[in-house]
């Protein structure tokens, strides 16, 4: 048994291991593409490895020098940055009350799975309603108006997310503080949300990948740098008739850093908030 079971364990590790190079191998690569040299990039047979360690990409395109790509770079960070947290922020907002009436209140869960259907539409076939609504309220290419936008992709999924998050906690819990004269917005203040923590922290960080990572209606509700986003201006940056792949690349670290550093921030919180209710307590 004992034999069995370190021959398991190193399966098992050996399989991690593998699924972390699948994962980590993509990334890597795209960081030596971006400190990689444009000949090395271009060589026949591919130089896996560069010569020359070159960061001067970093440099352009974190420049705030004036009509520079960098300024126009950075621009569309602080926009994604501004739009994506705003966003999160206000489904939240919605999605924490909406979540646990949903959850303590059966008869209206059919109102959330009809709201939650919508995402069976492809984006293209809401483009117009959404572009005439922001046109008549004068939002468009505006990061108030792209936020309103993915908040109406982002409350749904986090009020679904989070009723999900809310089920599991004891009704008893909430008798309890009403017997001892709490209030419902203390009851939901002091009992349920520090109960309901790890899906919050879920919910949080998969609505600001959401954000952070939407094209579609970024490119159509947008125009110039006053509202541009990050996904915009990566493409941009393809669309020229030489790409600069390293350029690309460079770009690409750079917009993974503030998700990446989200997750590193919340990671207790998201791991335990994946792992809510496998484990009966």
């Amino acid at each position: 048994m004992e034999h069995q079971s370190r021959v398991f364990s190193i399966f098992v590790h050996a399989m991690a291991l593998l699924v972390a190079l699948v994962i980590l191998a993509p990334l890597l690569w795209l960081f030596i593409m971006s400190v990689s040299s444009n000949a090395d990039l271009s060589a026949k047979p591919l130089h896996f490895w560069p010569e020359v360690f070159d960061f001067s990409r970093y440099g352009q395109l974190l420049s705030r020098s004036n009509n520079s790509m960098g300024e126009a770079f950075v621009a569309s960070l602080f926009n994604s940055i501004k739009v994506a947290s705003m966003a999160t922020l206000i489904a939240l907002a919605i999605g924490i009350p909406a979540g646990w009436a949903a959850s303590r209140n059966p008869r209206v869960g059919w109102s959330l799975g009809a709201v939650v259907a919508t995402y069976m539409l492809p984006p293209v076939a809401l483009s117009v309603p959404l572009y005439m609504i922001l046109a008549k309220a004068g939002l468009l290419n505006t990061t108030w108006g792209l936020a309103l936008v993915y908040l109406s992709i982002l409350a749904p999924f986090s009020t679904w997310l989070l009723k999900a998050g809310f089920d599991p906690i004891p009704r008893d819990l909430e008798m309890a503080a009403a017997i001892d004269g709490a209030r419902l917005d203390q009851t939901l203040r002091i009992v349920i949300l520090p109960l309901a923590m790890p899906v919050i922290a879920t919910s949080l960080i998969f609505a600001f990948l959401l954000a952070w990572d939407e094209f579609f209606y970024a490119l159509l509700f947008t125009s110039n740098q006053q509202a541009k986003t990050l996904t915009v201006a990566i493409a941009d940056l393809a669309g020229g008739r030489v790409s600069d792949y390293g350029l690309i690349a460079t770009a690409g670290v750079l917009a993974a850093l503030p998700p990446v550093f989200v997750g590193v921030l919340m990671q207790r919180a998201l791991i335990s908030g994946l792992t809510n209710g496998g484990v009966k307590g």
